[in-house]
């Protein structure tokens, strides 16, 4: 191996363990908001029993009756999922990016291109992960008494396998959820960074990333999230125990706009946007390799 192939794949192990370290960070400071989002996005409108009047009663309410520890159901399988889903979205991202310098498509749009491609990869990889968060975050017993992480798995794949009724269920959706949320990102991130000049000083410059990696991340979030209610609603459980309401991506956003009205495709956003935004600016300070110059 040449020289400079040691030094790009030691540098890349170092961004990936410095990434999934602060992954894990991330995970553990936001992952309240991704149970608040999952919990709104299941819940079916007003005639919904356990339905939540908005963010602040559902945060009082898993507080007063799953105590704190309900703001961390199913926190072990993004944990566990990290550093593989970081892995593969970048390293990916670089292999669609060189093989679409070799096509006739603008910068910006190869750019958005290898985005879509490292999305759907990464869905692959978190899919089964997401199934059984799902799952956790959806049960709202006490902490104490709802299965571990690897039980739920286990129950999951003992009634239904691990196919696309099992451990793989709401696939499409994930699909869609990540191939989308990266190609919005990464295209709109990278072709903005570049357009607005850079500053010496370094507040001014870390502002400036601030604010394109929070525009960028906010822009994808609005346009992925109906994927990722289908997805919670196919993941999660269905409305009647042993009978199966939202079998695929489209059909369950079809189903939802129908019976809720358009805006409950738009469910779980605020707490979306919050969790997502700042945890999207690792990519500026973890992944230099990851560069608009290699394209040229």
């Amino acid at each position: 191996m040449s020289p400079t192939k040691q030094s790009l794949l030691r540098e890349a192990s170092h961004q990936i363990i410095a990434g999934g370290s602060a992954g894990l960070v991330e995970i553990c400071l936001m992952h309240p908001l991704d149970v608040v989002k999952t919990r709104f996005q299941i819940q079916r409108g007003a005639s919904d029993p356990n339905s939540y009047k908005g963010l602040g009663d559902c945060f009082r309410t898993i507080f007063r009756n799953e105590g704190v520890y309900g703001f961390y159901k199913g926190i072990l399988p993004p944990i566990l999922a990290e550093t593989p889903k970081r892995a593969v979205k970048f390293f990916t991202f670089e292999q669609y990016k060189k093989l679409l310098s070799f096509t006739p498509l603008s910068q910006g749009l190869a750019l958005s291109m290898a985005g879509l491609g490292s999305g759907l990869t990464e869905a692959l990889v978190v899919n089964p992960f997401e199934v059984v968060k799902v799952n956790l975050q959806a049960n709202r017993d006490s902490f104490k008494v709802q299965p571990s992480t690897f039980a739920q798995a286990r129950m999951i794949i003992n009634a239904d396998g691990f196919g696309l009724r099992g451990l793989n269920k709401g696939l499409t959706s994930t699909l869609g959820r990540h191939g989308i949320f990266n190609m919005i990102y990464f295209g709109f991130y990278f072709n903005v960074k570049d357009a607005i000049p850079a500053s010496q000083d370094s507040r001014l410059e870390f502002m400036r990333k601030f604010a394109i990696g929070l525009l960028s991340g906010t822009i994808s979030s609005c346009v992925n999230i109906p994927f990722d209610v289908a997805k919670s609603r196919i993941q999660g459980p269905q409305p009647v125990p042993g009978e199966i309401k939202y079998r695929s991506c489209f059909q369950t956003m079809a189903l939802v706009y129908r019976e809720e009205g358009y805006l409950a495709l738009y469910k779980g956003l605020i707490p979306k946007i919050m969790r997502l935004g700042p945890g999207n600016l690792k990519p500026v300070h973890m992944f230099p390799l990851i560069s608009t110059t290699s394209m040229m």
